[in-house]
Formats: C-alpha cells, sequence, structure tokens
C-alpha cells in the first residue's frame, strides 16, 4: 500500500507527464503549421511516449490500492519560431522532469518504499535518454544553422521516427 505522501506525489507526477504530452502535442503541430511534418512526428511520438509515462504511473498507484487523482492540466507554449527554439525548450523541459524524477526517488527513500523506488529506477534511465535526445537534435540543428536543405534533410530524418511501447506497459499487455 502506497503512503498518502508517495500517493499524492505521484499523483502530481502524473499530472506533470500530462503536461508534458501536451506540450509536445502543441509542438508538434506548431511544425505541422509549418510545414515540418518530419519534426511534428517526432513531437508526436514524444506526445504518446509522455501519455505512456502518465498511464505507468495510474497503473503503478493503482497495483498499490492508491487513488488516481487527475487534476486539470495547465495551458502550454504554442510556438516555437525555430526547431533548434523548440529542441532547446524540450531540454530545458526534460531536466525539469529528472529533476521532479530524481525528487519522487529521494522521498520513496526516506519513507523506505522500495517498491516504489524500483518502479522508478525504470523512469531515471528513460530520463538519461530523454535528455541525450534533445542534445543530439540541438547539437544537429545548431551544425545546420538556416540551411535550407539541412533543414529538409533532418525533417527527412525525423519522419521516420516511430512510437514503441514502453517496456513497463508491454509487460502488463
Amino acid at each position: 500500500m502506497l503512503s498518502k505522501t508517495i500517493e499524492t506525489a505521484i499523483n502530481a507526477q502524473i499530472n506533470a507527464e500530462l503536461w508534458s504530452a501536451y506540450l509536445y502535442l502543441s509542438m508538434a503541430h506548431n511544425f505541422e503549421a509549418d510545414g515540418k511534418s518530419g519534426i511534428a512526428n517526432w513531437f508526436k511520438v514524444q506526445f504518446k511516449e509522455e501519455q505512456a509515462h502518465a498511464e505507468i504511473f495510474m497503473n503503478y498507484v493503482n497495483s498499490r490500492g492508491g487513488r488516481v487523482l487527475l487534476q486539470p492540466i495547465e495551458a502550454v507554449e504554442t510556438e516555437w519560431a525555430t526547431p533548434l527554439d523548440a529542441f532547446k525548450a524540450t531540454l530545458t523541459h526534460e531536466q525539469k522532469v529528472t529533476s521532479l524524477i530524481n525528487n519522487l526517488y529521494a522521498l520513496a527513500e526516506s519513507e523506505h518504499d522500495y517498491a516504489t523506488r524500483e518502479m522508478l529506477n525504470w523512469f531515471v534511465a528513460e530520463q538519461v535518454e530523454e535528455e541525450d535526445n534533445a542534445q543530439q537534435l540541438i547539437d544537429k540543428f545548431t551544425l545546420i544553422g538556416n540551411d535550407g536543405m539541412g533543414i529538409y534533410m533532418l525533417d527527412q530524418e525525423l519522419a521516420a521516427r516511430t512510437y514503441t511501447v514502453p517496456s513497463p506497459l508491454a509487460a502488463g499487455e
């Protein structure tokens, strides 16, 4: 059974994951409107991943006898001037999420909730990957600069990204 403190903290994380999904959906449609469908695709996949992260947390709360309490999702930005701006915002956001996950981990440790700590190990590793992916794209867009052909080629590369069900959800299906 989850303590009320852990349950409340995970519910806050669920809201943060859903907000992240909403942010990435906004980014996707920003670039869809600009004719950059590959970049839009990358953010649509990111949107699905964040929804899945929220689902993992919800499943966990339910499996531990807690109650999922969904809260309103705050508004997100709706415009980014360039892909580089969006990926810089993505990295900053993912660093914030990493901090939230680390805080949850520390809370689980302080409460001697080893099951929650174990569940969070997947998220700790996931955040390393999320930050690395964003940084790699920042590096690529920085290298390309305003070169239209380079942006076109990277847009084509990002169009190939596909969604993969995260292992904690795949195991439950």
